[in-house]
């Protein structure tokens, strides 16, 4: 039987995948993707903990939605947790940044958009 949401919620807690682990081809792969670098650039400009993942404006619907965050987990990218009836997110910059030291700069240069 799948681990509750410490929170008491009706869905599972989500699976984070440790940052140490990631092939440089799925950190690649989860930063190919033009909806998941705006999730990730959203998130490196603000507090942690403090996005809820329907507090995006994404050209994408809630499961579609899902499945982007669900490709950042795994990657290390993102580390989620329920509060109440939303979950919220933080990027994971830290411990990313130790796997693939560089990586994440680049991405959010300004210029990096183009």
């Amino acid at each position: 039987m799948p681990k509750q949401a410490e929170s008491g919620g009706h869905r599972a807690a989500p699976v984070h995948t440790d940052p140490a682990r990631v092939p440089v081809l799925t950190a690649l792969s989860a930063l190919a993707d033009p909806v998941r670098i705006q999730l990730i650039r959203e998130l490196a400009f603000c507090a942690d903990w403090t996005r809820s993942c329907g507090s995006f404006d994404v050209p994408v619907g809630k499961a579609a939605l899902s499945h982007h965050f669900s490709v950042l987990r795994g990657a290390g990218l993102v580390e989620q947790r329920d509060e109440g009836p939303r979950r919220v997110n933080r990027l994971r910059r830290a411990e990313f940044d130790a796997r693939f030291p560089g990586l994440l700069d680049l991405l959010l240069r300004p210029d990096a958009a183009d």
